[in-house]
């Protein structure tokens, strides 16, 4: 799976939550990896419901109770967002905008988390450097 998240928005996200640390690009890149990942498979689930609803058209409400932030509120653009969205769900799915709108809140959201425990993990290890090793082991012990 490629990322399909532009660099500079990532990198923007990782170094609101890393206080005096620096930020290595592995880093950053492991970030995009992840929300990529989470992403995809928040909108197989949606279109699971969507399915359910016999609908082709994943909405807001098929994210569970999340809201809708304006455009201007979210770091993540909207077209790689709906890009993730389509890597695990048939063609046969659209994806309404303010779906993926909300889709980009939620994965700035938990970004900003996974972030935020990568940097309290490179402290407690001693380093001044966020590293990739800190957001794969943040994932996998707490997301």
């Amino acid at each position: 799976m490629s990322v399909e998240l532009p660099f500079s928005p990532v990198d923007s996200l990782i170094r609101t939550q890393a206080g005096d640390l620096r930020v290595s690009a592995g880093a950053a890149e492991a970030l995009a990896r992840e929300i990529q990942q989470i992403g995809a498979a928040i909108a197989a689930e949606a279109a699971q419901q969507t399915a359910a609803a016999d609908r082709k058209t994943i909405m807001v409400s098929d994210f569970g109770d999340i809201s809708v932030p304006g455009r201007d509120a979210v770091t993540l653009p909207v077209a790689p967002v709906d890009r993730i969205a389509r890597l695990e769900i048939d063609d046969q799915f659209r994806v309404a905008e303010d779906a993926r709108l909300a889709l980009a809140g939620l994965l700035e959201s938990r970004a900003k988390r996974i972030a935020s425990g990568a940097r309290k993990l490179a402290e407690h290890a001693g380093r001044r450097t966020i590293q990739a090793e800190d957001i794969e082991l943040f994932v996998s012990l707490c997301d």
